[in-house]
């Protein structure tokens, strides 16, 4: 008898019960605007900023209304303008470039390697070119390249890090946490991302006037004294009078469904890389199909995983999608000429457009990606490999490349 998945790729976990009393009380209150707390209150969202900054190690921390406007509020605050290049992946999705080009600035697209990183030697090239300084690097689907490598390179060309830490929420590099590297990092809350509140993010820094520019762009108005993990008055009354107000910041409801899930992070980590680990050891030799291997020195989150069908036609790896999804298993690709859902190619960013880089084409065309959310089993793991297997195995038998 075939085996078929039940399941649901996009059912995620129950809100805990904690954070369900600590938004009702918030509700309840009335209060939810983060600024709107009763004398002497810190409110849900500073004390979040509070534990968030305590939680990846960082002196600042600054809640927005989601991962894009971290993004976009980074950006403006370590001086992009319009006109100005921005180096960023090639392999990242759309609201990555977005927030480039939502400041009138432009990506420039850095290529992909078949470990899914971002291609450190046309990094360093395109470095060397001068005219970009700042780059915006995805940590996409949670692959985190050599970041000693990519700090020492931006660095020696003056180059300003900011890392997208969508992905990586609670992931390392070399034991350094993700986030630490650059001058600012940003996150999200999204509901498919390691914290849960629909719509969310952060940006850490340890820089005072970057953090200072960050929360007055965020909407403080005169009330950055409200913040618990910022820097001092001094270093706002510096930029106060010449940083304009654009408005994202979080809201104490959100603030309060996100503390009591902080506190699980790394146990919630732990349960994602079992379930990761189960697909990957089920992939494992697989005919035709590549594993993607992690560095030694990588600590990753596996809230997803990715393999490749490299250099096989569009008809074969289609036609997996197609006898995989028959038998209840999502997947996604990222080689497709059209965007579909979340998926799209750099060259689907028509407002960014870019030279081709054929070597990250080829790479794009072979990714095959997979969310793992916490609602299957480890057995659901086991099965979903052995789908995944059969399939792949089925379609290369017949014949999958040109």
């Amino acid at each position: 008898m075939t085996e078929t998945f039940k399941g649901s790729f996009t059912q995620q976990e129950p809100i805990p019960d904690e954070a369900i009393a600590a938004a009702v009380a918030v509700m309840q209150s009335g209060r939810l605007h983060r600024y709107n707390v009763a004398e002497d209150e810190a409110g849900e969202v500073a004390l979040l900023e509070q534990e968030f900054a305590a939680a990846m190690g960082a002196k600042y921390a600054l809640a927005t209304a989601s991962g894009g406007s971290a993004m976009a509020t980074a950006l403006r605050a370590i001086g992009v303008a319009p006109g100005d290049k921005v180096l960023t992946n090639a392999f990242t999705l759309a609201p990555v470039p977005g927030a480039i080009a939502s400041l009138g600035a432009v990506p420039v697209y850095v290529g992909v390697t078949e470990d899914l990183l971002i291609d450190l030697n046309h990094l360093e090239a395109l470095v060397g070119q001068g005219g970009s300084k700042v780059l915006l690097l995805s940590h996409m689907r949670g692959h985190i390249c050599d970041m000693d490598r990519l700090i020492a390179i931006c660095d020696a060309g003056g180059v300003a890090v900011i890392e997208d830490c969508a992905h990586t929420m609670g992931g390392a590099w070399d034991g350094v946490m993700s986030g630490r590297h650059g001058a600012m990092a940003c996150y999200s809350t999204q509901t498919y991302k390691h914290l849960n509140s629909g719509e969310g993010g952060f940006l850490i820094s340890d820089d005072a006037e970057l953090m200072a520019r960050a929360i007055i762009l965020s909407g403080s108005y005169m009330l950055y004294d409200r913040h618990l993990a910022a820097p001092g008055p001094e270093v706002f009354e510096k930029v106060k009078y010449v940083t304009p107000n654009v408005s994202g910041r979080m809201d104490n409801l959100r603030a309060a469904i996100l503390r009591p899930q902080l506190r699980r992070l790394y146990e919630q980590c732990e349960r994602w890389n079992e379930r990761y680990r189960t697909v990957e050891a089920g992939l494992r030799d697989t005919p035709g199909l590549r594993i993607v291997e992690r560095p030694a020195k990588e600590r990753y989150v596996g809230s997803s995983i990715q393999v490749l069908l490299l250099d096989w036609t569009d008809k074969a790896v289609n036609e997996v999608i197609d006898r995989c999804k028959a038998r209840g298993v999502e997947l996604k690709w990222f080689g497709g000429a059209e965007p579909s859902g979340f998926t799209s190619r750099y060259d689907s960013w028509r407002y960014a457009p870019s030279d081709r880089l054929p070597q990250t084409d080829r790479v794009l065309r072979g990714i095959i990606d997979m969310r793992l959310p916490l609602t299957f089993s480890l057995e659901d793991c086991a099965l979903l490999a052995r789908i995944i297997r059969a399939e792949v195995s089925a379609v290369w038998q017949a014949g999958a490349t040109a």
